[in-house]
């Protein structure tokens, strides 16, 4: 599958910088952070599409009163995404500046009237964040568009992941990424759970990922070692600017270090490959093979007194060494001489 010119899966990772509520309500800031993601290495800067409205509604209820061990606990839902949404009438300024920078951008809209603002800025791929993968009527509409659907996986049990990706096949797209998501803000390395990313591959027939609320940058190291095509994590300006996820986002120092470390363990990992190098080849040389230890005279057998397996690797291969014992040598040979096979009777 593609996200505009970025093949997801079958090139490198794909690393989502994920703007989300750190701009301090600043179309500046929003539009520099676009700018420094892309100094820092990333792929694409996604944007969240909502409203408190679209989301929430404003309710005082304790149903509507975050309690859940967070580091908003206390704040209502409505007052929470207030301060976090980003202002819809900035979308396409935002859409022009990642274009101008070369970054791909895109969305997680939150609900029907989300997906249509995006698609009229013709947004490339659509992400269902983990609290929407129940959402089905959301992700059917979205997945109906035909654009590629990153789906995080937070709070879904097998079941909910199913739903999900059967919602989108029933539309018939095929172009799934399901995202490991430790929904903890910020999570814990010990939750993080890295062995399901080979096993959303594999169980649901799709391209897999991790979105990522942990501190620092392990975490999306060891996914991209265990297979992650797409990596997201939240970024960051300056985390002087505050905000309702700046202490689980990286700055640009941060977020480049992270970039620099995936991309090093994608050279790393490689290919299933057991053919040598040209370099691997000449340090053969210094592996083991059938050397004359000892000076032997022509009729003399070969012992294991005057003949060894020792470094370096220019004599006959060690595997022939239980096979030559009790040979005769039909020449002189003297201590640091190869065994060959022409000096054996």
């Amino acid at each position: 599958m593609k996200i505009e010119n970025f093949e997801i899966g079958k090139s490198k990772t794909f690393i989502i910088a994920e703007l989300s509520a750190n701009h301090g309500h600043n179309i500046e800031i929003a539009k520099e952070t676009i700018r420094s993601a892309k100094r820092a290495g990333a792929d694409a800067i996604k944007l969240q599409t909502y409203t408190p409205d679209t989301i929430t509604i404003d309710c005082q209820k304790k149903d509507f009163i975050l309690k859940q061990g967070t580091i908003w606990d206390g704040r209502t839902l409505y007052d929470l995404y207030k301060e976090a949404y980003t202002p819809w009438e900035w979308h396409e300024e935002l859409f022009k500046t990642a274009k101008e920078e070369g970054l791909i951008c895109f969305s997680s809209p939150f609900d029907k009237t989300a997906v249509d603002l995006l698609e009229r800025l013709n947004a490339p791929a659509y992400k269902i964040a983990s609290f929407e993968i129940t959402d089905i009527p959301l992700i059917e509409y979205a997945a109906s568009k035909g654009k590629p659907m990153i789906i995080s996986t937070g709070i879904a049990t097998e079941e909910d992941i199913k739903l999900a990706v059967d919602t989108c096949r029933s539309v018939e797209n095929n172009d799934i990424v399901l995202l490991k998501t430790t929904s903890q803000y910020p999570a814990k390395i010990e939750d993080a759970n890295m062995a399901m990313i080979p096993d959303l591959a594999k169980r649901f027939d799709v391209v897999s990922g991790l979105s990522d609320h942990t501190l620092g940058i392990v975490v999306p190291i060891v996914a991209a070692t265990l297979g992650a095509k797409v990596i997201e994590k939240h970024f960051i300006l300056d985390k002087s600017i505050g905000g309702p996820d700046a202490s689980f986002s990286l700055d640009e120092k941060e977020f480049s270090e992270m970039v620099n470390a995936v991309r090093d363990a994608e050279k790393a990992i490689g290919k299933v490959d057991y053919s040598l190098t040209e370099k691997m080849k000449k340090s053969r040389q210094f592996s083991r093979s059938l050397y004359v230890v000892k000076d032997i005279k022509a009729g003399e057998v070969i012992t294991e007194e005057n003949v060894r397996s020792i470094r370096p690797g220019f004599g006959l291969h060690p595997k022939f060494l239980k096979e030559l014992l009790g040979k005769k040598i039909l020449k002189n040979l003297e201590k640091g001489d190869r065994l060959s096979w022409d000096s054996i009777q």
